[in-house]
């Protein structure tokens, strides 16, 4: 038991970085699986198993996620640790279904939240670029001055 979850350590730590280059959601995603995983196959079996993977998945690749993209790398944590968690279990039992856990809740987090930093940026370079087109239409306006007298309540009253 003490090598496998060396395993799962570094095939967590392995899948973050190696599917999106984020280090801490990845990591945050596979170790939250994997706890998520061993909590709930105590609590509630194989059921119980997957459900923990996914909640620990998602809570593992919030918290080490972008302040701006916790929500991307949150919805990838759960669906890969999940995910993973039965895809292992179906292949390689209990072992299986933790290394897929830690896999797929690394795997989800890290995309999840790449995910969410490149929406941002296409985000905000559109606004720039809107900002930067209503200046420039501003430009074509000539300035009139107002002929008359402008009417209002700050111009009628003397003082």
């Amino acid at each position: 038991m003490k090598y496998s979850s060396i395993l799962l350590l570094t095939l967590g730590l392995s899948a973050g970085q190696a599917f999106a280059g984020n280090t801490e959601a990845g990591v945050g995603g596979a170790l939250g699986g994997v706890l998520g995983a061993v909590v709930g196959q105590q609590v509630g079996g194989n059921t119980g198993a997957t459900i923990g993977a996914g909640v620990g998945g998602a809570a593992g690749g919030m918290v080490g996620a972008d302040r701006r993209s916790r929500t991307e790398a949150a919805i990838g944590g759960a669906l890969g640790g999940a995910g993973g968690n039965a895809i292992g279990r179906s292949v390689g039992g209990t072992n299986g279904g933790l290394i897929g856990a830690a896999l797929g809740g690394g795997a989800g987090a890290a995309l999840g939240n790449n995910y969410g930093d490149d929406g941002h940026r296409d985000d905000r370079r559109g606004y720039r670029d809107d900002r930067h087109y209503y200046r420039d239409d501003r430009h074509y306006h000539k300035h009139h001055k107002h002929k008359g007298k402008h009417k209002g309540w700050h111009h009628g009253h003397r003082h």
